[in-house]
């Protein structure tokens, strides 16, 4: 497991939204999002649904731009897999896909073709209806390790690690991570650190900042 230095993004954001990737609900009878790819991590391990950040905010209309991203891959990180386009719930935090093997892509920020700014992805590490999905290797990461992200027009945008933090859920930067005016940059976002069995919920979020190849 790798810890780093920080994540580094520029303050620049001018809407403050709610962000979260934990484990999805673990009814059977849930809203699963069908998965295309099938890079995940061995032995499954179940657990319960678990609450996520919120930050009230009204996310800003999504303005014309790059075609957005289908596909998160990552040779080193044995990473392949689909990414949809997620908004806001009612509650103000970020859709999330039920199936951890889909990651979402916050259509509000920047996709990985724009000239500045983060494109943000994240899923749930596991769930007790699916398994563990491919983020669960975020904590695997190493400084230098390579991502890519293929875009609808076939476009690959490739990325280069630069760290990978754990962060309190009660702490994380959102300003920072959904940054619009930055360094091109890919934010991958999943959950981590402690499960607490009483409230059903991970300690902390496993953050990937990596920028973005010349």
């Amino acid at each position: 497991m790798t810890m780093s230095r920080g994540l580094g993004i520029a303050v620049v954001i001018t809407a403050v939204l709610a962000l979260a990737a934990c484990s999805p609900p673990d009814a059977e009878g849930g809203d699963p999002t069908p998965s295309s790819a099938a890079a995940r991590p061995e032995a499954p391990r179940p657990t319960p649904a678990v609450q996520v950040p919120i930050s009230p905010a009204t996310p800003p209309p999504v303005q014309p731009r790059s075609a957005e991203p289908q596909q998160l891959t990552s040779a080193d990180l044995q990473i392949d897999m689909p990414v949809v386009p997620v908004g806001v719930q009612d509650d103000g935090s970020m859709e999330i896909p039920a199936d951890p093997a889909v990651a979402g892509w916050y259509r509000f920020g920047p996709a990985p073709a724009d000239a500045a700014g983060s494109t943000v992805l994240a899923a749930h590490v596991d769930s007790r209806v699916y398994g563990v999905g491919p983020l669960a290797r975020l904590r695997e990461a190493q400084r230098g390790q390579t991502v890519q992200v293929t875009d609808a027009a076939g476009a690959v945008s490739g990325y280069t690690v630069e760290s990978v933090t754990y962060i309190p859920r009660a702490e994380l930067p959102v300003d920072q991570l959904f940054d619009r005016n930055g360094p091109r940059s890919l934010v991958l976002i999943t959950c981590g650190g402690q499960f607490d069995e009483r409230t059903r919920t991970y300690s902390d979020n496993v953050v990937l900042v990596a920028r973005a190849s010349p």
